[in-house]
């Protein structure tokens, strides 16, 4: 009896170790804008887009421009997928409120459900790229929200993007971090009680690359999770450490949205990624190397799932820019996981296809079987 009770307190703790805990690893996603053509002649297929995205076993994508051939390849998939509304659409959709619902018409309402889709951006770093958009961000986004709630859509939620480097000032120390004013009062509080109101969640476009470059002070090893023994950064007046570049920036995001009183609104990273090649020579760290070094870190980091000094369950999402490079040649970024021909520019898988998952129920199922045998005997 005494056997039997130890076979069967074996199987119930292999089973609370296979089931999740309240700390859940990040969903890991990648964004894709439709290119105009592959290799300057051959045009590529929303369906082929999609059949990728599902064979590279990708949970989630960001679709730049919400191309409604791309939209409707989804269907089907569950792949999540994150719609955006370009910048210049924001203060017509602001001034009207029937093309708030036009749009809605356009791309959510012909595919929903059957696509899944999860959220949309009103803007993308509209504060930098078009200034005089932002003003109009809240009023777009409350027109898109009350369209999709008129059509009894309720799992939608509705965001803007904003640009790290353009609301966040100083990264460092990160409990000290402030948006930057005028816009942190004017645009981004307002914003800030919206996505609160209505259970959405804060967009961050957020690249360790663009701050490594802007200082000095920051080593390589730190920007690219490297495990060195002094690659790390202290915040004296938390006294917490940071062990990457990633995990201090997302902070200084939530410390700035905490000086506001919304500390606990969800983070998703719209955007991040390092380049594998620069616009110049003088680009010396966007590398093929560097590149599959942050990828494949951030990667693991993510999925640990331990999260960040100040939020331990961490941002709710994070999209790896970009699905595809764009085509090869001077003077332009190159940040995709593949090829402008399709073929994976990375010698690793993006998804871990859930091995270490499944290696736990196939342990869990050859102790069962053990205890079947020894209860039979």
């Amino acid at each position: 009896m005494h056997s039997i009770a130890f076979y069967l307190l074996l199987l119930i703790s292999l089973t609370a170790i296979a089931i999740p805990t309240t700390t859940t690893a990040t969903t890991i996603g990648v964004t894709y804008s439709t290119p105009g053509s592959i290799s300057g002649s051959v045009m590529i297929s929303p369906d082929r887009i999609a059949a990728k995205v599902v064979s590279m076993k990708i949970p989630a994508v960001r679709l730049l421009d919400s191309n409604p051939a791309v939209i409707r390849a989804f269907a089907y998939t569950n792949v999540s997928l994150f719609l955006s509304v370009p910048n210049p659409l924001v203060p017509l959709l602001a001034s009207n409120r029937s093309l708030a619902m036009r749009w809605v018409y356009r791309h959510v309402l012909p595919f929903y459900p059957r696509t899944k889709i999860s959220i949309i951006s009103v803007g993308n770093d509209a504060i930098s790229y078009s200034p005089d958009v932002s003003p109009f961000l809240l009023r777009a986004m409350q027109n898109v929200h009350l369209s999709l709630t008129d059509l009894r859509i309720y799992k939608i939620s509705v965001s803007t993007t904003f640009s790290f480097f353009n609301i966040v000032p100083t990264a460092f120390p990160p409990s000290s971090a402030q948006f930057q004013q005028p816009n942190g009062e004017v645009i981004i509080r307002p914003i800030l009680q919206f996505l609160e109101r209505t259970n959405s969640s804060f967009l961050i476009n957020l690249f360790p690359y663009n701050m490594y470059r802007s200082s000095f002070s920051i080593p390589i090893g730190f920007a690219l999770f490297e495990e060195f023994p002094f690659n790390f950064r202290d915040d004296l007046t938390t006294g917490v450490r940071y062990r990457n570049l990633f995990d201090m920036m997302v902070d200084a995001v939530i410390s700035s949205m905490a000086v506001m009183g919304h500390e606990n609104l969800p983070v998703i990273v719209a955007e991040t990624g390092w380049p594998s090649s620069g616009i110049d020579a003088g680009e010396v760290d966007a590398t093929l190397l560097y590149s599959e070094m942050f990828l494949k870190a951030l990667l693991a980091h993510l999925r640990c799932g331990s999260g960040t000094p100040l939020r331990k369950e961490g941002v709710s999402e994070v999209y790896i820019f970009e699905l595809v490079e764009k085509e090869a040649k001077q003077g332009i970024r190159n940040w995709g996981l593949l090829h402008h021909n399709m073929t994976s520019k990375y010698s690793f898988e993006f998804s871990d296809g859930g091995k270490g998952r499944r290696f736990i129920e196939l342990l869990i199922g050859f102790f069962v079987e053990v205890v079947m045998l020894y209860l039979l005997m």
